[in-house]
């Protein structure tokens, strides 16, 4: 009897050894669907159960404790993921620890609260809709990222203080109306918009949107001192900065703000004020689709032509370049926006530089630290748009789930979940 209960509790302990398992969500390309393996991870830590980033392992896998629910979960969202014993994993993290490989395994700990900017006014009669979309929104609802909207009000009554990461995409902070005037000031679409932005303006206690957009500005700057993450693409990137560095400077023409800009505001501009950049200078054809020469504009790169090369950094002594920059491909192919690319001339010597078109001496992707916090500029307006027009229809992602210029949003989505760390650059 007792050699029966002895054989029985050894079956047992077999049992549960075979059982202690671990999901690895690969993400080189074998992957099905990258994007929604964000989604898959963020939903783990939103679980309250920890995950690995393997940085570098695989095009940057993602592992985390097997469950039932969690591997459900992957078949019904369509992710690939492969069950493998801990004794496997572990072996995966020694060899990932090995100084000679140029990989490290990232913890992530807590999954990030989320805020969207953006507005929510009826942009046509009938519908909230914009005339453009909004990559990160798009990316975050296919992956099944949740998220909340703030704007002007939220942002001024101190609301940003609920949130680990902000977004910010396709905003004109300079209060030019994102210079659509010449383009568009009889369409009903951009009266509705300006006519929504001046009310907004004065309830929020300022007589311009220019003045509300600075205090919007500052705010956030205020989040990103204070520990936060921000995240800009397309316009919401050089006009942010240069909305800092004409802080207390009148730079609208009289058809965005009823007065005249001050002819001298080249002079005064303050470019210690700025994330980014420097040195640069304003566009003064008010009715130019263009803020500043920060937009490497004119551009001489064909479409065809139109990639640019994610650096490699070092896993193991620069974790937060190395997670910005994890993919499939090192290679990204390009993609237009009101702010395509960086003029890298304009770009502060303490930035770091994630993606660049060298023979264009452009960048596309930098990031950088403000106080105790972060922030990452993203050039273009959308990854699977190459060209994406006003009244467009959004992109569609589950054509392109496997999208590299796609997993950049995500990667700095997923970044606040692990402890943040210095990079140790010089």
């Amino acid at each position: 009897m007792l050699r029966k209960f002895s054989l029985l509790l050894v079956f047992l302990v077999a049992t549960l050894t075979v059982r202690a398992s671990t999901i690895l969500i690969p993400m080189d390309d074998t992957q099905t669907d990258h994007l929604k393996a964000y989604g898959i991870t963020y939903w783990v830590l939103d679980s309250e159960i920890d995950a690995w980033w393997l940085l570098n392992y695989r095009g940057g896998s993602f592992a985390f404790q097997h469950s039932r629910a969690f591997e459900r979960e992957c078949l019904t969202r369509g992710v690939k993921y492969e069950v493998i014993p801990d004794a496997k994993f572990d072996a995966i993290i020694a060899d990932i620890a090995n100084p000679e490989k140029n990989m490290d395994a990232m913890k992530l700990e807590k999954a990030p609260k989320i805020a969207v900017y953006t507005p929510t006014f009826n942009f046509r009669e009938g519908t909230s809709v914009q005339p453009w979309d909004d990559a990160v929104t798009l990316v975050l609802t296919y992956a099944e990222i949740p998220y909340e909207t703030v704007y002007d009000t939220e942002v001024l009554g101190e609301e940003l203080a609920q949130y680990d990461w902000l977004h910010l995409h396709h905003e004109d902070f300079t209060g030019q109306h994102g210079r659509f005037y010449r383009a568009y000031h009889t369409a009903d679409w951009y009266r509705r918009q300006v006519a929504y932005q001046e009310k907004l303006a004065l309830e929020n206690g300022f007589n311009k949107v220019s003045q509300s957009k600075l205090a919007v500005v500052k705010k956030v700057r205020e989040f990103v001192g204070g520990g936060g993450f921000m995240f800009a693409m397309c316009s919401a990137t050089d006009s942010y900065d240069i909305a800092l560095a004409a802080d207390g400077l009148d730079i609208c023409a009289e058809m965005y703000d009823g007065d005249p800009v001050d002819p001298t505001a080249q002079s005064k501009l303050d470019y210690t004020k700025t994330f980014a950049f420097q040195d640069f200078k304003l566009r003064r054809n008010p009715l130019e689709y263009e803020f500043s020469d920060i937009d490497h504009n004119p551009r001489r790169v064909s479409k065809d032509q139109d990639y640019f090369t994610l650096f490699d950094f070092s896993a193991k002594w620069d974790p937060v370049p190395t997670m910005l920059t994890q993919n499939h491909f090192k290679t990204v192919k390009g993609f237009m926006g009101q702010t395509t690319a960086f003029n890298k001339r304009m770009i502060k010597s303490d930035i770091l530089v994630l993606g660049e078109n060298k023979p264009a001496d452009e960048v596309r992707y930098l990031h950088g630290n403000f106080g105790e916090g972060f922030f990452t500029f993203y050039a273009g307006h959308d990854p699977a748009d190459y060209q994406h027009f006003v009244n467009d229809p959004e992109t569609d992602l589950s054509l392109h789930p496997n999208s590299p210029g796609y997993r950049l949003i995500l990667n700095n989505i997923l970044f606040p979940a692990a402890k943040k760390q210095k990079r140790k650059t010089k």
